[in-house]
């Protein structure tokens, strides 16, 4: 194994939307991961095809990295208006790579090292090879050899023939032997790591946790960011026998795949904030019929259109609130790539278990975010519980065949102990039952107005109700990291875990201040007893998340009483770094203000 340098650096790389960010991220990503080295990436874009400024980071390290980070080593500016932005946030040590006839740059920091290139030269005036000429020397000042972007450019350009292809590939080598004769390479070199790593990001890690957990049927209306999703699902549904429908509307999408859901197979779809809130109707007939559905609610700045190319945490009580009325449904915030790949299957199993909805919160950092991971963390033979179901022959992991026992005897919807009554599918004998959207009695009849009986309204309540009170001991409760006797507890939930985890080691080992993190994965249900005890001992605890309203420290009030002592707070668009928590909590604990104010406010 390699021995570990711990070393960390980053890559910058901005210009307008349409200049091939994107492709030119994925291209260093691969080359990193197929170094062995572990990534996270995070692509800062806006609504639009063409033009507006993007800025795409990649981070890396032989160590494990759950962030984008706060630092650029190597910046790669492909027009002046990311020069003007993104120079003066660099540091000494790291360089500025571009077009000396396009980009001027402007003061530097000391130490900062200018790296111009005669880039018309270089790609014999292709204006769309730029990119590549300067991949090339920002491999070369990292101490990577010119082969492995050679080879991935191949792959890249593989479509389009072997002239592009020979093309693409002597200007890589042109910026990187520029470099080699012209630039001061780092004093460090990027390290190797243990293995070869594989690339994800979460959409992809999504669909393939859908794939695990044996999903049948995907349905999805494209919208950002969880298009991905939907992409990766048409791209392999052949090949894994996965029906995949894009539908006209998320109306449709959620009765499809609650259609699908109650003829037997396992039916999912993902979508956005606005797209949820159009399927919430559904999804509450998903509840009274008492079917199993998961829905990935991948999470952006609104209201409405919002910004759709930005990140935020707020539709919790959106997800809280899904459906009038009182019914059970489980509620889980993943909180990275790899996690959503294993929260699937999981929530899958629950869902069957207790015949209700399962809702993921996850969001654009982690869903359109990419990560390194080790492909044997990808495990598809995960377990399958389907729960009580009934299948007319048995078929299918965990299900039963039906018994062929009288209709009159069959009662979908029994009110048993648990809440949890035997599921038939359409069509097996001996198994007829109602089901529709009204109140309804154990066997399906409906109750309508004129044959209401309270009786039967209340207990039909409390026996869905009932379901609940069993599924918490199926998850397992949040755990507190660092030591418990700290200065600070800082509480999150989904994807701000890594940059929460990285900024608890920075005061530690930077600023002396010892803190500890409690991190919330389940939403509901919420293990309510355990985090109160939790939070009761801390000394100071601080709620960090995405929202102006601080949507999860008022649901934490409303399920335990507890009041933090102080909030931070980011809903600009994009995700916390490190230094924002880090600065907050220095604030916090400093007593120049409780922090329940925005983030931005108190580092202006």
């Amino acid at each position: 194994m390699a021995k570990s340098t711990k070393t960390d650096f980053a890559v910058g790389i901005g210009g307008e939307n349409g200049q091939g960010i994107a492709s030119t991220g994925d291209i260093l990503a691969r080359i990193f991961a197929r170094r062995g080295l572990h990534l996270n990436a995070y692509n800062a874009y806006q609504s639009i095809i063409r033009g507006g400024h993007t800025f795409l980071t990649i981070r890396a390290s032989d160590a494990p990295v759950s962030n984008m980070g706060d630092k650029i080593d190597v910046f790669i500016p492909l027009n002046q208006d990311t020069m003007d932005r993104h120079l003066r946030l660099l540091k000494a040590g790291a360089c500025a790579i571009y077009d000396n006839e396009k980009v001027t740059p402007g003061q530097a920091a000391d130490g900062v090292q200018l790296c111009p290139m005669p880039m018309k030269d270089l790609t014999k005036g292709n204006k769309l090879a730029v990119n590549t000429a300067a991949l090339g020397a920002a491999l070369q000042l990292l101490g990577i050899e010119s082969e492995p972007l050679e080879s991935v450019v191949a792959r890249q350009f593989k479509k389009k023939g072997d002239e592009v292809v020979a093309r693409n590939i002597a200007v890589a080598r042109a910026g990187y032997e520029y470099a080699a004769q012209n630039f001061k390479a780092f004093p460090w070199k990027a390290p190797v790591g243990a293995k070869p790593l594989a690339i994800v990001t979460g959409n992809q890690a999504t669909a393939m946790g859908g794939a695990a957990a044996g999903v049948k049927f995907y349905a999805a209306y494209p919208m950002s960011p969880s298009t991905g999703v939907l992409m990766w699902m048409a791209q392999h549904a052949r090949q894994l026998g996965i029906m995949v429908r894009q539908v006209e509307d998320e109306i449709g999408v959620m009765n499809m795949v609650i259609g699908a859901a109650h003829a037997g197979c396992r039916a999912m779809c993902a979508t956005s904030g606005g797209g949820f809130a159009l399927m919430t109707e559904a999804i509450g007939m998903a509840g009274m019929i008492e079917t199993p559905i998961v829905c990935v609610d991948v999470q952006r700045a609104g209201p409405a259109t919002g910004v759709p190319t930005k990140t935020e945490q707020g539709d919790l009580w959106q997800a809280l609130g899904a459906g009038q009325g009182d019914y059970p449904r489980l509620v889980v915030a993943p909180t990275s790539q790899l996690d959503l790949f294993q929260t699937i299957p999981e929530l899958f199993n629950h869902c069957d278990k207790y015949q209700c909805p399962g809702l993921v919160l996850a969001d654009l950092l982690i869903s359109e975010g990419t990560t390194s991971i080790d492909p044997d963390d990808l495990d598809f033979n995960v377990k399958i519980d389907r729960g009580e179901l009934i299948l007319p022959n048995g078929n299918g992991d965990g299900a039963t065949p039906g018994s062929g026992y009288n209709d009159k005897a069959y009662l979908r919807f029994k009110n048993t102990e648990s809440g949890i009554s035997p599921r038939a599918v359409p069509g097996v004998p001996g198994h007829i039952f109602t089901a529709a959207t009204d109140e309804h009695d154990e066997d399906g009849t409906l109750v309508s107005d004129e044959f209401t009986n309270p009786n039967i309204r209340r207990m039909m309540v409390e026996k869905r109700g009932r379901k609940m009170k069993a599924a918490i001991n199926d998850i397992a409760a949040p755990k507190l990291f660092g030591p418990e006797n700290a200065a600070v507890t800082l509480v999150g939930w989904g994807s701000t875990e890594g940059v929460i985890r990285e900024a608890v080691e920075i005061l530690a080992g930077e600023e002396g201040i010892v803190a500890n993190h409690l991190h919330i994965r389940w939403i509901v249900p919420f293990h309510a007893a355990e985090i109160s005890r939790i939070l009761g001992q801390s000394k100071h605890v601080i709620i960090v998340e995405n929202s102006y309203s601080g949507q999860f420290a008022r649901y934490l009030r409303s399920e335990t009483g507890f009041d933090a002592h102080g909030h931070i707070r980011k809903y600009d668009g994009e995700p916390f770094m490190s230094h924002h928590i880090v600065e907050a909590v220095k604030e916090q604990l400093t007593g120049k203000t409780r922090l329940s104010v925005p983030i931005h406010e108190v580092l202006a």
